[in-house]
């Protein structure tokens, strides 16, 4: 190889990473990503195993800005385009891409049992188009609720606001029934569909004398989620979210959920192999097997609430 080609050689290792040398060359993927935030994660994830955007990768985005009602026609335009891989951030987002295509594969995040929800066969041979994975939100939202409970140990009645229109919301509400009868906590149940619904849900709560809310993650509360917190703190309810960590950058409380990072870096694996000519029914669906804790002390701060030294100690992030 003569010093010219070397040199260019060398550049392009540093531009494009060595997996990108497997892919066939001048092929260019679309790769359709429906639901709300986690860009920044999905573009890096993909950049990982050797897909970078311009390049050979092109990403149709859809995001229903809070109106999960319109993921039925963000999932229709995305079949309209023949993309080669769904990415579906949520649940809702998952339902909605199995009713448009059996055809195109789907790779799941952040949607739990998806057994139980009927998505899949089984989670070791999941059968049809849908793959990826599952963060088993039923068990997850109890331990959520005894975070919640030890940061704010005087709260013995706990809110815990859902959206009926969630498809795993019920099974993520049967978990937490579960937990506070062991934890001996009273809960209280406050539905919303949708922001309209928001201010009179947490009036809601201040009647009912709650002592903090457990908000479960949902496509619509997310979009909305400085108001979200800025209602918890009108309130003075501190507050779990799980999801992303973005409630929590936008002042809430409290959030537990399986690591996203970690999430996509295994969302980006299935698309790979799926591109390479693997069939997402004979695809695995992982479990997650970290999960992040992140609190906001400057929102314990304003609510006058002081984090237990032993739950500190355990926070992956401190929001100072």
């Amino acid at each position: 190889m003569n010093r010219r080609a070397f040199i260019a050689t060398a550049g392009a290792i540093l531009v494009v990473p060595l997996a990108a040398e497997a892919q066939q060359p001048g092929k260019m993927f679309r790769v359709g990503v429906l639901g709300v935030g986690s860009s920044d994660l999905v573009r890096q994830s993909l950049r990982e195993v050797g897909y970078v955007e311009g390049l050979n990768l092109a990403i149709e985005w859809r995001e229903p800005e809070g109106k999960t009602e319109r993921f039925a026609e963000l999932a229709a335009e995305l079949v309209r385009l023949n993309v080669d891989v769904i990415v579906a951030v949520n649940p809702a987002a998952t339902f909605a891409a199995k009713r448009a295509t059996a055809s195109i594969p789907i790779v799941m995040v952040n949607t739990p049992d998806p057994v139980q929800l009927g998505l899949v066969a089984s989670l070791g041979r999941p059968g049809g188009n849908v793959t990826g994975t599952t963060t088993l939100s039923a068990d997850l939202s109890g331990k959520q609720l005894e975070l919640l409970k030890e940061a704010v140990p005087r709260a013995a009645r706990i809110a815990v606001l859902w959206n009926p229109s969630n498809p795993w919301h019920p099974l993520a509400l049967k978990g937490a029934k579960t937990a506070a009868r062991s934890l001996g906590i009273q809960l209280q149940t406050v539905a919303m569909r949708g922001p309209e619904e928001l201010d009179n849900a947490f009036a809601a709560m201040t009647r009912e004398r709650a002592g903090a809310v457990l908000a479960l993650a949902d496509p619509m509360t997310f979009f909305h989620r400085t108001r979200v917190a800025d209602l918890a703190a009108k309130h003075r309810l501190p507050a779990m979210y799980g999801g992303s960590k973005g409630y929590v950058e936008a002042g809430g409380l409290l959030h537990y959920w399986a690591h996203q990072a970690d999430l996509y870096r295994r969302v980006a694996s299935y698309v790979d192999r799926i591109l390479k000519g693997a069939k997402p029914g004979e695809l695995p669906i992982e479990q997650p097997t970290r999960f992040e804790l992140v609190i906001n002390l400057k929102t314990a701060k304003t609510l006058g609430l002081t984090i237990p030294p032993s739950l500190l100690l355990r926070a992956d992030e401190v929001i100072q």
